[in-house]
């Protein structure tokens, strides 16, 4: 059905289309909106047979999940930015206890500086804690991937991450077509786990793991990350089958070929990014770019095949690895070793800086005269750098140099009197 709502509200559906047993819910922006409209659904009968807890923390509420799924319970929860930080414990703790939870990132800046806006490094900083994570480009695509991720976790028994971007997907009002729920019952059957806490059947989950069997856990824990590889295509082409639209799956390419010049970026830029592909491929350019959708695990064959024939390859980064650079473009690196292609780095859009399609053409333009810089920082304002450097370097006493910047930047008085 196609319905003019909210991308929170839109995610709610979904969920809701899913039917989820437990719903765990603590409010943090971007994502409050989502657990709102889901407790919603569940007080006025909308969503049934669903538990609906509020809990007192983020880390209670990936606690609660957990509990929930291990009972053979279909769980669900949100989260964003230091609320993903807080449940880092327990984030870990889902993945290595094999248990198919489904947790959305409203994804946003982690402080300090504090900061509500949109960047990528809150779902960044949980990219090697065994859960699969998958990025939504569109609004009808974080739709489409949460329906897809109940039945990959399940299949799998691997918590999935659904990560879109905060404010730009979670509060953007667009059309999409919300599903029937015969449809989602359909794809996504009735909850069948491969481990549960039966009193009739005990069993133990969660025990004391020496380094006699340790590594060996951990490979399997890998070892499924492999299989969602095959699963997440497959599970992509049968969404498309039963839907009749492609959505998911592990890479989507966009006017590559002949291109020698190829784009790499995660989320809702790479809409701004086709448009500059479509710009610049007017004005006789050969250009053209790649959305991840599946950052864990990472395509590394699917993105190999996709980028080998590119002379160049730009990876806009929405976080930052503070002392190395990029997080994206080192496994990007990684995955066309063996190959004599440049990759560049484009760090873009911390703290919710605007994207814009002049700056991403300069960029474009100057990789493909080769005159792009391994690492770029997009829009960074060098004046106000080299003065805090300067600081920084005339006296001990420099200050906090958030501050410093605004004051620089006029945004905050020299003096509280």
């Amino acid at each position: 059905m196609l319905k003019q709502m909210e991308g929170s509200q839109a995610v709610a559906e979904a969920v809701a289309l899913c039917r989820p047993e437990v719903i765990c819910a603590y409010p943090i922006t971007p994502q409050t909106h989502i657990v709102e409209k889901l407790g919603q659904l569940v007080k006025d009968g909308t969503l049934e047979h669903c538990e609906f807890v509020n809990v007192e923390s983020e880390f209670a509420a990936l606690s609660v999940a957990i509990g929930a799924s291990a009972t053979g319970a279909r769980a669900y929860t949100a989260t964003a930015s230091q609320g993903l930080l807080y449940m880092a414990e327990a984030v870990y703790n889902a993945s290595g206890l094999g248990l198919p939870i489904v947790m959305t990132i409203g994804n946003r800046a982690i402080g300090a500086p504090i900061n509500i806006w949109n960047d990528q490094q809150d779902s960044m900083s949980m990219r090697d804690a065994g859960w699969i994570q998958l990025y939504a480009e569109t609004n009808q695509e974080a739709i489409d991937l949460h329906i897809q991720a109940f039945r990959l976790a399940e299949e799998l028994s691997v918590p999935v991450m659904v990560c879109m971007d905060g404010f730009i997907l979670t509060h953007a009002y667009e059309r999409v077509d919300v599903p029937e729920q015969a449809d989602v019952d359909r794809f996504v059957p009735p909850f069948a786990p491969r481990q549960i806490l039966d009193p009739q059947q005990p069993v133990t989950i969660g025990a004391m793991v020496g380094p006699e069997a340790f590594t060996e856990v951990r490979y399997l824990a890998h070892y499924r990350q492999m299989q969602a590889l095959w699963l997440i295509p497959e599970l992509a082409e049968d969404f498309e089958q039963q839907f009749g639209r492609a959505s998911g799956g592990l890479i989507h390419e966009y006017r590559t070929a002949g291109a020698q010049t190829l784009v790499v970026a995660l989320g809702s830029v790479n809409g701004t990014i086709k448009d500059v592909v479509d710009e610049m491929r007017d004005d006789g350019h050969a250009i053209g770019s790649v959305s991840i959708c599946s950052f864990r695990p990472f395509p590394m064959k699917a993105l190999k095949t996709a980028l080998r024939t590119a002379q160049r390859v730009v990876v806009i980064e929405k976080s930052l690895a503070v002392g190395i650079g990029g997080i994206v473009s080192t496994d990007v690196r990684m995955a066309l070793d063996g190959l004599d292609i440049a990759v560049h780095t484009v760090v873009a859009g911390l703290g919710g800086r605007a994207i814009t399609r002049a700056s991403l053409r300069e960029a474009f333009d100057r990789a493909a005269r080769n005159a792009l810089q391994r690492l770029t920082f997009l829009d960074l304002k060098h004046d106000v750098i080299h003065a805090e450097i300067q600081r920084l370097e005339s006296t001990r006493l420099s200050g906090p140099i958030a501050e410093n910047i605004l004051r620089e930047l006029g945004i905050v008085a020299d003096h509280i009197g």
